[in-house]
């Protein structure tokens, strides 16, 4: 009997480490979940972007130069001075006499001040133009506002006339602008013929002639900084108005085609602690050739922001500052989208693992519009589904996973 429990008892243990050893087995080669982070399928808004770098610049720049000639004083003003028009003196020029009495000087004196005339004929009914535009852009903005306190129209339609209104007010700026600085052209061309007539130099000091500045601004670079002799039409200082700026962005000519006037962009990485808003002014009609970092040549096309938010918002921003713009080609406020990191290629179409009853189901999905964080999905995956993000080469179809939040990662 005993003999008999013995082997009976030997059995059994032989059997418990069989089934250990076969468990165990059965175990390591059984497919292990794997831990995969997830998201869902939402809806919300969409836009996509050409991104690139762009810089600032000053809308209008103004470059004084010598109205006669004569011997340029040493210039004090330094770049980044402020200056107002009709106060700030720029330059002091002694006039040479011989000059001044001679016949071809007094023609080309003559000439000046005609053609000074004839510019600023010109821009007058420019500067007319503008205002009236203005006007009625401020019209139109007055009368959506009103509406839109109504509902009576819709947000983008109310940011569109402001869009349009601050247009025509930076129009109308640079126009008023335009005007006094041929105003100045034109006085500082018939003070110099004066000095050239020999009935009228008597009634001058014709040891001194004084160039004022001929705007609101600041100095942005002094060309002639010692004492020199110049003569007439020489460069002596650049002038311009940092707060009215816009940004020159260019962009490779395939983007170009898809950019509208009008479109929205953002500027990033300026400096400030957010975006500032910009619009598109103009896409210029010719290419260029440029050669990129890696050596290959691009056609790119330059395309001309304009800034949105108000000066104050932005003092720090200067000329030629760097900038990175997003302009936006494509939007829509309801789209049904995923994030790019969970689509991968399935031969020629786009898939994403969908997660079902902690498993791993392959779908080929449809795309439509994306940019660098979403994707458009036009069929394959329905709201609220849940998808595997960044799927590696250990995931398969009907694969078992565990779920693991990317805030968890």
């Amino acid at each position: 009997m005993k003999k008999y429990l013995r082997n009976a008892m030997r059995a059994l243990l032989s059997l418990v480490i069989l089934g250990a050893v076969v468990g165990g087995l059965i175990w390591s080669f059984w497919p292990q979940p794997l831990p995969v982070e997830w998201t869902t399928v939402r809806r919300g808004p969409l836009h996509v972007t050409v991104d690139e770098d762009g810089k600032t610049r000053i809308r209008q720049r103004y470059v004084v130069s010598s109205p006669l000639a004569g011997t340029l004083q040493r210039i004090e003003l330094e770049a980044g001075d402020s200056v107002r028009r009709g106060e700030t003196l720029l330059a002091t020029i002694q006039p040479i006499e011989p000059d001044i009495l001679d016949a071809r000087s007094l023609a080309q004196a003559e000439a000046r001040v005609r053609a000074a005339q004839a510019a600023w004929n010109r821009i007058e009914p420019a500067v007319q133009r503008a205002r009236i535009e203005w006007e009625h852009a401020e019209t139109q903005l007055t009368r959506f506002r009103r509406l839109a306190s109504d509902a009576s129209v819709s947000a983008q339609e109310l940011d569109e006339a402001e869009m349009i209104y601050r247009a025509r007010e930076q129009d109308l700026r640079s126009a008023e602008l335009a005007r006094d600085v041929a105003r100045f052209e034109w006085d500082l061309a018939k003070a110099a013929l004066a000095r050239a007539i020999p009935s009228e130099v008597d009634s001058f000091d014709v040891q001194r002639f004084d160039v004022y500045s001929p705007i609101d601004g600041q100095v942005l670079r002094v060309l002639e900084k010692s004492e020199t002799v110049v003569a007439p039409g020489m460069p002596l200082l650049e002038l311009g108005d940092v707060n009215d700026l816009e940004v020159e962005v260019d962009v490779l000519s395939a983007d170009a085609v898809k950019i509208a006037q009008g479109s929205r962009a953002f500027l990033e990485r300026w400096g400030g602690d957010r975006p500032l808003a910009a619009v598109v002014r103009r896409v210029e009609p010719a290419a260029f050739t440029k050669i990129s970092a890696l050596g290959v040549e691009e056609q790119r096309v330059n395309v001309i922001l304009d800034l949105r938010d108000p000066p104050e918002h932005r003092p720090p921003l200067g000329d030629a500052f760097r900038v990175e713009a997003r302009i936006v080609i494509w939007e829509e406020q309801d789209v049904l989208q995923v994030p790019t990191g969970a689509l991968f290629r399935q031969g020629d179409r786009w898939a994403v693992f969908a997660i079902e009853d902690n498993r791993a189901v392959l779908r080929q999905v449809e795309v439509g519009q994306r940019n660098r964080a979403s994707a458009q999905i036009l069929s394959g995956l329905r709201e609220d589904d849940r998808v595997i993000m960044y799927p590696s080469d250990q995931i398969s179809h009907q694969s078992p996973v565990a779920l693991q939040d990317l805030t968890d990662a």
